[in-house]
């Protein structure tokens, strides 16, 4: 039996590059959520957008100036969850396509009087709430061997025909121009 080291090559380097690409986005949560403002920016290429429902950053100096701003420090402070889900990715060469959904969890300022009290709940302060139910496009370029974002496009599980186009167009590997 002979061994393709060649193909066994390609197909490692597969593996890496959707590896590497679905722990950078989601190295996203925990760096935003800690207000991390150069861990998040530097995910981002220089000149890398991020469109979230209509406000568009078109920079990772963007990107870093919105984990810095007064109102993302307070939305940290207060205790929230960005949690990215698992990833579909799509490489082709150093460009790659990826797709996922997430969820912002709030920690809510009162208890809910519906929760569920049970031993393990007793010392928790509060409860979490779903802020947002987020899809998210990905198109990632490799830079000088590293995996960073071009364009990140995200918007909100509510009926909106645009997440649905983000979501087919990401499990199918396919760039959008953008969705409304």
């Amino acid at each position: 039996m002979t061994i393709d080291l060649t193909a066994l090559e390609a197909r490692l380097r597969q593996l890496e590059d959707e590896r590497d690409i679905g722990r950078l986005i989601a190295s996203y949560g925990p760096l935003v959520d800690s207000a991390d403002a150069d861990g998040v920016a530097a995910l981002w290429d220089a000149d890398g957008s991020y469109d979230v429902e209509g406000w568009r950053m078109n920079s990772s100096a963007d990107v870093h100036a919105m984990v810095s701003s007064p109102s993302h420090r307070e939305l940290v402070a207060a205790g929230c969850c960005h949690f990215l889900g698992p990833t579909v990715v799509t490489v082709t060469g150093d460009s790659a396509v990826a797709v996922c959904e997430s969820l912002v969890l709030l920690r809510s300022r009162h208890d809910s009087p519906d929760r569920v009290d049970g031993e393990a709940w007793r010392s928790a302060p509060r409860d979490y709430g779903v802020w947002r139910a987020t899809a998210n496009h990905f198109v990632l370029h490799r830079r000088d061997g590293k995996w960073r974002i071009a364009v990140r496009t995200s918007r909100l599980l509510n009926g909106n025909p645009g997440a649905h186009t983000l979501l087919t167009a990401g499990v199918a590997g396919r760039s959008i121009s953008g969705a409304q």
